[in-house]
């Protein structure tokens, strides 16, 4: 089913596609981030990697609680967007010899996620609100307060270490 799908009649189903589409991308990002810290050479991006793989499994159940929540079954539709920034993370990594310019790459790769999961969930705690679903809207938005945290945290190793050590 493509966005604009014409199984998508109403803002309902527009979310609960939403709502799949996020949950396709955070099992994909699940299953990318343990290699993802295995080719991190900077110690602090490799637990980074390594601790938003436990956020990231958190994330799932909350979608899947909010499907329940909604009457909705818990299905993952294609994400082709984060299909698409994985396999860009996947070729870029694959060229860079230098391991600190791989450590800048993957700092690169991991907020393109991240702002990617951040627009999807901003959208839908707006959708959830909208449709008179506050309770899905505050679990939604544990996931997007957690998604601009580890943006945050990765900006600051950027800035901090990994960016200048790269450029050297």
């Amino acid at each position: 089913m493509g966005m604009f799908s014409k199984d998508i009649k109403t803002m309902d189903d527009l979310f609960v596609h939403t709502l799949q589409d996020i949950y396709y991308a955070e099992k994909k990002i699940a299953k990318a981030l343990p290699d993802m810290a295995n080719k991190a050479t900077n110690g602090e991006l490799k637990k980074g990697f390594e601790a938003h793989l436990d956020e990231t499994k958190n994330h799932i159940a909350r979608v899947e609680e909010v499907f329940r929540m909604h009457g909705a079954k818990a299905k993952a539709v294609e994400c082709p967007a984060i299909d698409g920034i994985i396999a860009e993370t996947e070729e870029i990594v694959g060229e860079v010899d230098d391991p600190r310019v791989l450590d800048a790459a993957l700092i690169a790769a991991g907020q393109a996620v991240e702002h990617y999961e951040m627009t999807r969930y901003g959208t839908l705690v707006a959708w959830a609100k909208e449709l008179g679903r506050a309770d899905c809207a505050k679990v939604l938005q544990q996931n997007l307060d957690e998604e601009k945290a580890t943006d945050k945290k990765l900006t600051k190793l950027a800035v901090g270490t990994v960016n200048m050590q790269a450029a050297e």
